[in-house]
């Protein structure tokens, strides 16, 4: 502890390099903070920017829906005529012919 004004001013300097030393170490802790901060905010863009293209829109075709209703149309006419086809084919496997 100083005594007199020149004494302080001695004291003080002698002093300066513990302050600036604690102020130094936490100006650093601070930078290395924002630095680990920087780089998980990096980390996080990367993630983002690592996306799949975008598919192909694929436009609706109106002839495509009509012949492919059309198609289901005529399936849905074959399979009723061969419906028929096979309720005609239908006979019997033997003939009952009774005399008395």
């Amino acid at each position: 502890m100083a005594i007199g004004p020149v004494g302080s001013a001695i004291f003080t300097n002698q002093m300066t390099p513990v302050a600036s030393a604690a102020a130094n170490a936490h100006n650093n802790r601070i930078d290395f903070q924002n630095m680990v901060a920087q780089a998980a905010a990096n980390e996080k863009d990367e993630k983002v920017l690592e996306v799949r293209p975008t598919e192909e829109n694929q436009e609706v075709d109106e002839d495509k829906d009509h012949t492919r209703d059309e198609a289901d149309r005529e399936t849905k006419r074959s399979k009723k005529e061969d419906d028929e086809e096979e309720e005609e084919e239908v006979q019997p496997l033997h003939r009952l012919d009774i005399k008395v």
